[in-house]
């Protein structure tokens, strides 16, 4: 999933000129996607070095020119780190700090106490259901991983039943629930009621959030047995004594957290209400609500509010932002590659190739909507380049269906945006690296649940089309 550092503009998005005759282009893809796991899995080299070599592998085979390959790849890797790496990387500086000072320790206390062993893989679906409400998936990821992590070291479950959980509630929204940014997208190309349409993906992101969290996590923590990470450690799991140490209280721990989701769906909000609008009001609450400077602005926030809670002075935040950073440089390289690698599909024409060989068979106008989106989807990486190509494919299709049955477009499309995320998806490595699962295990947790949560989803639109 790709991050961009704005809503993306309603327009049809430029057509892309494949490079070389289909078949090709196929055995291109196809061979690079292999290539890649097996230096990863087999040969044990690092996945920054495997995509790097796979992207222009790929280009090559393909039939894209030397320069214009070595163009795609930096025109890749640079929106990435320009968009994702920075927000990992505030993410990052906040995430340290609200370990260093004792709130997250106060916010985990606070759900360990409150939910039995049991109870906490619905807990965390839940959580990751709000914060992903108005989110991009990645600032949800970077924003929660501290709590995640210690929620897990803390109360003795299996990282996984934890982890997934959250993460569903994360993705789910980033397909199924405006206001967020992809369902908005697709809603105005297709004419989609919002209301309707807000209305329908919460009914089916109910159901998906529970099938692909707190009852998938459980599998997933047999198929990936993996240790707590050895991030974001606190005082207490120092072994310290902290009962004298002075926290931030849970509200202000809590406050720091949701800032950035009230900003962001303030912006999502000013959009519908006054989308036309040029007044100050508007252009600073876009502003604010822009995803960096959304983080940009909490990190500040933490440093006084969490900073004060937890009796740090200058000397202490500034090593705890300091520290922060050194741990992710894998993790960002490997995300930026990630992102170069989906970019050079992209400009190849693959994506493209996939979804002409679709639009003329004769089957369900919603079930077409959501294979389009999903063979973008797989093709490129990106379920915001999913939602866009494959609104503008069905424009036509929903001029032809009932208000009711458009919204349900949207959301089919939505559900196939966000299917089988792979080494091409910078999400995809997001994940592997932060939760510390080797590829096999990222494969059989994290593609599962991403998958769980379309083909959930897909099921959800069909069915309600039977009654409305």
């Amino acid at each position: 999933m790709m991050v961009p550092l704005t809503l993306l503009p309603m327009a049809d998005p430029a057509p892309i000129v494949p490079v070389g005759p289909d078949a090709q282009l196929i055995t291109a893809a196809v061979v690079g996607f292999a290539l890649i796991i097996v230096m990863i899995t087999w040969l044990k080299v690092h996945p920054f070095l495997a995509l790097t070599l796979g992207a222009l592998g790929v280009a090559a085979a393909a039939g894209m020119a030397p320069a214009q390959s070595l163009t795609s790849f930096a025109n890749g890797f640079g929106s990435t780190m320009g968009g994702v790496g920075v927000l990992i990387a505030l993410g990052a500086m906040y995430g340290k700090l609200l370990a260093d000072s004792g709130g997250a320790d106060r916010i985990v206390d606070t759900l360990v106490a409150r939910s039995t062993p049991r109870s906490l893989p619905w807990t965390m679906g839940l959580v990751g259901a709000v914060i992903g409400l108005p989110m991009f998936f990645e600032i949800g990821l970077v924003l929660l991983i501290p709590v995640i992590i210690l929620v897990a070291r803390r109360s003795g479950v299996a990282l996984m039943k934890i982890a997934i959980p959250t993460l569903a509630g994360l993705s789910a929204m980033h397909g199924l629930v405006p206001p967020h940014p992809g369902p908005l997208i697709a809603i105005d190309a297709l004419g989609a009621n919002l209301g309707l349409t807000l209305a329908f993906g919460v009914l089916i992101a109910i159901p998906t959030v529970i099938i692909a969290g707190p009852v998938f996590s459980g599998f997933a923590a047999k198929w990936a047995p993996v240790p707590v990470p050895d991030m974001f450690l606190t005082a207490e799991d120092k072994g310290e004594d902290v009962t004298q140490r002075p926290r931030p209280s849970f509200g202000a721990a809590l406050a720091s957290i949701l800032l950035p989701v009230v900003l962001m769906m303030g912006k999502a909000l000013a959009a519908i209400i006054a989308p036309e609008s040029t007044d100050l009001w508007k252009q600073t609450i876009d502003f604010a609500g822009t995803p960096t400077i959304a983080l940009l602005v909490t990190l500040i926030f933490g440093i006084f509010v969490l900073g004060a809670g937890g009796r740090m002075n200058r000397k202490t935040i500034a090593e705890s932002l300091e520290s922060s950073l050194p741990p992710i440089a894998g993790i960002l390289l490997i995300v930026g590659a990630g992102g170069a690698f989906k970019q050079v599909l992209i400009d190849t024409g693959i994506g493209e190739v996939i979804t002409r060989a679709v639009l003329d068979s004769g089957i369900s106008v919603l079930l077409l909507g959501w294979i389009v989106a999903v063979l973008v989807r797989v093709a490129t990486g990106s379920a915001t380049i999913a939602t866009i190509t494959a609104a503008g494919l069905m424009t036509s299709a929903a001029a032809t269906l009932s208000g009711p049955e458009v919204a349900l477009l949207v959301l089919a499309i939505g559900s196939g945006s966000v299917f089988l995320s792979h080494v091409n998806d910078a999400g995809f490595w997001l994940v592997k690296q932060y939760l510390g699962t080797n590829l096999p295990q990222t494969f059989k947790t994290w593609t599962v649940l991403e998958c769980l949560i379309s083909v959930t989803g897909l099921v959800g639109v069909l069915l309600l089309d039977l009654v409305v």
